[in-house]
């Protein structure tokens, strides 16, 4: 159940966002949810890899470089779903900045309630 809320969460976090931030597009609430979807399998799957393959970048760059990582995974994972399109990385930076931390916050009010 605690997924299942995540999850909707997510998406519909992403889907507020789209109508602040000019340069990501979502047709609509169902797309968000595939969109959302989607981030989750990409985060278990290519993130760790992109982390552990990134890793002396993001020592360098003192962690700036997971900011990174983290666009390009929200870009790919945009590009999996047909209802959304992202204009560039610096949209997709900025969105995945504002994904993560407004859903960490939603998500920690929420299990905190429990």
């Amino acid at each position: 159940m605690n997924l299942i809320i995540r999850l909707l969460v997510t998406a519909i976090v992403a889907f507020l966002l789209t109508k602040i931030l000019s340069g990501v597009h979502i047709d609509g609430f169902g797309s968000a949810v595939i969109f959302a979807l989607i981030l989750g399998v990409l985060n278990l799957i290519v993130t760790p890899v992109l982390k552990i393959l990134g890793l002396p970048l993001t020592i360098l760059t003192l962690g700036f470089f997971s900011l990174v990582i983290n666009a390009l995974v929200v870009l790919l994972a945009a590009k999996f779903v047909d209802g959304m399109a992202i204009d560039g990385f610096w949209w997709a930076f900025i969105f995945s900045i504002a994904l993560s931390l407004i859903t960490s916050l939603l998500n920690g009010i929420i299990t905190s309630d429990k």
